[in-house]
């Protein structure tokens, strides 16, 4: 009779029966495959009717699990689409559209340990507190030096994948938050060295530009359920506007600017180069590798962007907005930390970057939340999964091109609050680079 065992993040099938994703394995004298497929190899041999035993999965024991969540009709129908797809699958709703609640319903419904994988050790303490307090139970950490397991554990990514083989065969049930992360190197090999027959994928933002999306459905699942942010605004979420602001640069920084960018620009036109999509860009930093003239080019695109991104009357036009609203609850973002900081001083705006002390930046969101400080200025850090639910006005002083930061940034503002109207404001230096950057999004 076969016999399944869990090996440091893969399973060992003993016996002389090969079967599929397997691959004999000299040393261990024994059948090997990939954790991930633990569920497909007990499906084939369950379906061939072929006995086994099964020792792989290891889960503490877990107390009875309640829910008292109710859920709103997208977010039940995403559920349930889950549950149709095998409890496997990937869910895709804008930011502050209550994903985490979804996942809790789920964690309810199989009653089974969980382990749930966030990107920040600030999503690892909202994903602790929630949890926490739906099912009253102290919940297990990995990260910031703490390496507590508990029935249901949050974990970074980074903590995952250094201790993907301890945790592998713990948690039946594996939710990746964020997880437009996964398919990053490094960090697939969670999802294929953990056992979890049951998965689910969050995120605001399915593709990513570097195609690797495409590994999402055998890692945990593909698309299953999807709502824009356009079909949940109103309803779900505060009615929004979108309004860009096109600014001219000072005559001093245009001088500059077309300096630097001219130098790009010739080198493209010399070498017969057309930029269309941010594939070709990426094949074009790809050539800098082993061509000086090019990696020339693209610092000094870099530099002409800088000037772009950080124009002096994007500070004036930022302090007439500032002035005309008041009343609002603003989250100012740009791409730069230098930019940060001095909007922070010119401003008296308290300031949040990948730098700032946990103390400090809790202290800033905590008086934001509270209305201590009506204005917040920030460096990506707020892009990802930070709960920031009282902004009603977003400025973005500058940005990428990249779909997914413009949808978080919009989904900072977007939290439903009765009779409230988000805006989002994007200041854009006008016939630049930063111009074609905007359109993108």
């Amino acid at each position: 009779m076969l016999t399944l065992h869990y090996d440091k993040g893969t399973i060992l099938i003993w016996g002389d029966l090969r079967i599929p994703y397997a691959s004999w394995d000299p040393r261990a004298k024994a059948f090997r495959a990939m954790a991930l497929y633990y569920r497909d190899i007990t499906d084939y041999l369950n379906r061939s009717r072929i006995p086994y035993v099964d020792k792989v999965m290891d889960p503490p024991p877990i107390p009875e699990l309640t829910c008292h969540l109710r859920l709103r009709d997208y977010q039940l129908k995403a559920l349930e689409a889950w549950h149709r797809s095998g409890r496997r699958g990937t869910i895709v709703l804008p930011t502050g559209a209550g994903k985490t609640v979804i996942a809790i319903k789920a964690i309810s419904d199989l009653r089974c340990p969980a382990i749930v994988i966030v990107p920040t050790l600030d999503l690892v303490e909202q994903w602790r507190a929630r949890l926490s307090e739906e099912f009253g139970l102290e919940i297990g950490v990995y990260g910031g030096g703490q390496n507590i397991l508990r029935p249901l554990t949050v974990s970074t990514y980074d903590s995952a994948y250094l201790r993907v083989e301890e945790l592998g065969n713990r948690f039946p049930f594996l939710i990746f938050d964020e997880v437009h992360h996964l398919p990053a190197p490094g960090y697939s090999q969670i999802a294929e060295m953990f056992a979890s027959p049951y998965r689910m994928g969050l995120t605001a933002t399915y593709e990513r530009e570097d195609g690797l999306h495409k590994e999402l459905p055998r890692l945990v699942g593909g698309k299953i359920y999807e709502l824009s942010v356009e079909a949940l605004a109103g309803r779900h979420l505060s009615p929004y506007t979108l309004h860009k602001i096109f600014v001219d640069l000072m005559p001093e920084e245009q001088v500059e600017y077309e300096k630097h960018y001219s130098v790009f620009r010739d080198y493209l036109r010399s070498r017969n180069i057309i930029l269309r999509s941010p594939e070709d860009f990426q094949k074009f930093i790809i050539r800098t590798g082993r061509d000086r003239e090019a990696r020339e080019a693209l610092l000094a695109r870099n530099k002409a962007l800088e000037i772009a991104l950080n124009s002096q009357a994007k500070i004036e036009t930022l302090r007439k907005i500032l002035d005309e609203n008041p009343q609002d609850r603003i989250l100012i973002f740009t791409q730069h930390n230098q930019l940060v900081y001095r909007i922070s001083r010119e401003f008296l705006i308290p300031a949040i970057t990948h730098k700032t002390p946990k103390d400090e930046r809790m202290e800033a969101l905590k008086g934001f939340k509270e209305g201590k400080y009506r204005v917040l200025v920030t460096s990506k850090v707020l892009d990802e999964g930070v709960d920031v639910p009282d902004a009603s006005l977003a400025i973005i002083l500058s940005g990428t091109g990249s779909t997914r930061e413009f949808i978080q940034r919009l989904g900072r503002v977007l939290r439903k609050r009765t009779g409230k109207k988000a805006r989002l404001i994007e200041i854009v230096s006008r016939e630049t680079v930063e111009t074609r950057i905007s359109w993108r999004r």
